[in-house]
């Protein structure tokens, strides 16, 4: 059991292995969370895939947070969502009280200051590094992640390009936690690249 700060982001598309096997050998590591990432799925299609997530998150007391598809989370009764800025922008404040943790993606410090008046719990920030999954566009670096930390009162995430050689920087810039998804959703040994980044 590795207790951490990490939240895992999935990407299906990512996967050497059953994707659901796969969350299960994640939340057996007990991360501060999963959050199912998959908003390329038609929002039927998300709904069905979510709901054996949260089952399996369940099982082992993880934070299932689901991404992008208010509805869907609403009509699972899913007390997590995280969302991009345009999609919380557009969240009223009926349906924000429906969550206990909310989240956004942010890109800036505008962006950071607008997902904490409009509610959030926590918020990502990033990309903190260069990352495959934004091959050539160059990371926003430490100093962008310590000026967005020192800008909000909720804890920040930082994403993007994050390893075990960078981890003690990213925390050291004022991360409440760290985000996990390209080297997660590829890794044969899940448990072994969690408990690294644990500090």
């Amino acid at each position: 059991m590795c207790m951490s700060d990490t939240l895992c982001v999935t990407n299906r598309k990512l996967c050497r292995e059953d994707f659901l096997t796969l969350i299960e050998r994640i939340a057996a590591c007990r991360p501060a969370g999963i959050i199912l990432r998959e908003k390329d799925l038609p929002p039927q299609e998300y709904q069905a895939l979510a709901a054996p997530v949260m089952e399996i998150c369940g099982q082992y007391g993880v934070t299932c947070i689901l991404h992008s598809f208010p509805a869907a989370a609403l009509s699972l009764h899913a007390d997590a969502i995280h969302l991009p800025m345009p999609l919380l922008m557009g969240l009223s404040r009926e349906q924000k009280a429906q969550f206990r943790i909310l989240g956004a993606s942010c890109h800036s410090i505008d962006d950071a200051l607008q997902a904490q008046a409009l509610g959030c719990t926590y918020i990502t920030a990033g990309h903190v590094f260069e990352t495959d999954c934004k091959k050539g566009l160059p990371g926003r670096g430490l100093t962008f992640l310590s000026d967005v930390c020192a800008a909000v009162d909720i804890p920040v995430y930082a994403i993007g390009g994050i390893n075990a050689d960078n981890v003690a920087a990213v925390r050291g810039a004022g991360a409440g936690g760290i985000c996990l998804m390209s080297s997660l959703m590829a890794a044969g040994d899940v448990t072994g690249l969690m408990k690294a980044m644990v500090g």
